[in-house]
């Protein structure tokens, strides 16, 4: 997919890494979208980066960017659209050494609070 879907805008851009749920989404558009690519969930790498995508862009959501976000247009509502380019797949997943604690984290070394990095 070339746009995620959140509820908050962000002005983040540059290359960000992707990762991996530990729990599957239970909407139908997750049920939908594993039974059309017809993936086995017990074989999905979780909790885990799986590779890095560069976001270049965030905008209103629009129903116009349901293909490209693999959501029903109705899920775009009231939602931002994060523009995503060039993915590039790690060759086997990577486990973070920090867990998540938002939507931004830091997967291999504390954020420095003092500098906001």
């Amino acid at each position: 997919k070339t746009i995620e879907v959140r509820t908050l805008e962000t002005n983040v851009r540059g290359t960000i890494y992707l990762y991996t749920s530990k729990v599957v989404a239970d909407i139908p558009a997750a049920r939908r979208a594993i039974e059309d690519h017809s993936l086995d969930i017990d074989r999905l790498p979780r909790g885990c980066l799986v590779g890095r995508v560069n976001l270049v862009s965030c905008r209103a959501g629009a129903r116009r960017d349901a293909d490209a976000a693999c959501l029903p247009a109705a899920m775009m509502k009231s939602r931002f659209s994060w523009e995503l380019a060039e993915p590039v797949r790690f060759p086997e997943p990577v486990r973070p050494r920090f867990l998540p604690y938002g939507v931004w984290f830091y997967p291999f070394r504390k954020r420095n609070r003092e500098t906001s990095e």
